[in-house]
């Protein structure tokens, strides 16, 4: 399973939008420059995230971005949503797939579960919670 940048940027947005938060709103340039996100790039993510209500223009257009709910109130969940419709890992976990196969196929429950845990990770972990970890240097 790979995530697109689309949701991985948007993630890294929101990471810095809420960042800011005690400050007020951050312009999408300083966004930009502080994650290295391509700034035409970045507008398509922002408008994205936009209309999935997850953040708006702080005072008006040129103001800056802020959130529209608390970071602890964002999952991580809700902004792979803004991005992509529901978490399906194989096409036969998606409830819109039938595989002709799906009532034999000894890989099916495997897969669904795997899906379940997955999504339910990204659902319990908070936005509240990436912006206060500490970076740590993987082994």
């Amino acid at each position: 399973m790979k995530l697109n940048t689309k949701v991985r940027y948007g993630l890294r947005a929101m990471i810095e939008i809420a960042k800011h938060r005690e400050n007020g709103g951050v312009l999408q340039k300083e966004i930009a420059n502080t994650q290295e996100i391509p700034i035409k790039y970045l507008e398509h993510i922002i408008n994205q995230l936009k209309t999935s209500g997850l953040m708006t223009n702080f005072s008006s257009k040129g103001s800056g971005y802020i959130l529209t709910k608390k970071p602890n109130e964002i999952s991580i969940y809700d902004i792979y949503r803004a991005f992509e419709p529901e978490l399906a890992i194989v096409d036969c976990t998606c409830e819109h797939n039938m595989c002709k196969k799906s009532n034999e196929c000894p890989t099916r429950d495997y897969w669904f579960q795997l899906n379940t845990k997955i999504k339910n990770e990204m659902m319990q972990v908070k936005l509240a919670d990436l912006v206060t970890t500490k970076k740590e240097p993987y082994n």
